[in-house]
């Protein structure tokens, strides 16, 4: 197999408890060189978790987990040197300096970018002399993007990179992903709850919930392959089990039903969508988190 056809990231079938509740619950999800994918979900489920498993940080209960091909628990330091990483609350090394600590990390990457480095420090307005203990979170986790920006990888992860970002700074964030993938073919994969930044730079999304993968599709067929269905009380009373695709259910106070489901790519609709009396309704982006998150 080509080295540039192999996934940069996949996991198979990964459970995870923590004291007695499953964290992750048979995730299967895999990403294509080349695409921006976004993970989103409520605080609680499972990104950090199928992230930190995925990149080889934590063991699965049971599962496999692969970067470039090889076992994400067991990855040689070529492997390690093309991959970026911003976790969702960087630690800072509070008796260093910045620039003391991004010179020492530069060292074991080949491709580090100075040039990049030194116009972001300034453009943030963050003195190399300032000590990492005496950053604000905002400030950490900006010197933590210039990390993982500065050493050229080919596979971006960063887990709510922009939980502790001002707006401008966020901004500048999601078009730095753009021109990285754009341009270089750089592999992102980043968690949020913020569906606008999902709608600025990705490529592809999956919505995760309660220790799942409930849909993984690309940005631009998302509205073609999800329904919202509003069905009469009648028709409710006669559903049994669940509608073929669905991904959430609402019942409502005077017995109607409101179902989201979901098809692959180019086939049909289930029947029920065409019944009398069903309405079928679109969903924007936002609110079919909503819907898949309560």
């Amino acid at each position: 197999m080509n080295i540039a056809t192999i996934s940069p990231l996949q996991a198979t079938g990964l459970y995870k408890h923590y004291e007695g509740r499953c964290v992750l619950d048979g995730v299967t999800l895999a990403l294509a060189p080349g695409r921006v994918l976004g993970l989103i979900g409520r605080n609680g489920a499972g990104k950090s978790t199928l992230i930190r498993i995925m990149l080889g940080l934590i063991e699965p209960d049971a599962g496999e987990a692969m970067l470039w091909g090889q076992p994400s628990l067991a990855l040689d330091d070529a492997a390690k040197a093309r991959l970026g990483y911003v976790p969702q609350q960087p630690e800072a090394l509070p008796w260093l300096k910045i620039g003391d600590m991004l010179d020492f990390v530069g060292r074991f990457y080949p491709q580090w970018d100075h040039a990049f480095v030194d116009a972001t420090l300034q453009r943030w307005s963050l003195p190399r002399n300032r000590m990492l203990g005496k950053l604000s979170p905002g400030e950490r986790q900006r010197i933590a993007l210039i990390r993982a920006l500065a050493s050229r990888p080919e596979l971006l992860v960063l887990d709510e990179p922009a939980a502790a970002l001002d707006p401008v700074a966020r901004r500048e964030l999601l078009r730095e992903i753009a021109l990285r993938a754009g341009e270089s073919g750089t592999t992102v994969l980043f968690s949020t709850h913020i569906v606008s930044d999902l709608e600025r730079v990705a490529s592809h999304v999956a919505f995760m919930h309660a220790g799942k993968v409930l849909l993984h599709v690309e940005m631009d067929t998302l509205k073609e392959c999800h329904l919202r269905l509003h069905i009469p009380a009648a028709a409710a009373s006669q559903l049994t089990g669940k509608v073929p695709g669905e991904i959430a259910r609402r019942k409502r106070e005077n017995g109607t039903l409101s179902l989201v489901i979901v098809r692959e790519e180019g086939a049909p609709w289930p029947a029920l969508a065409e019944a009398p009396g069903v309405h079928a309704e679109v969903l924007s982006l936002e609110d079919l988190f909503v819907e898949v998150a309560e």
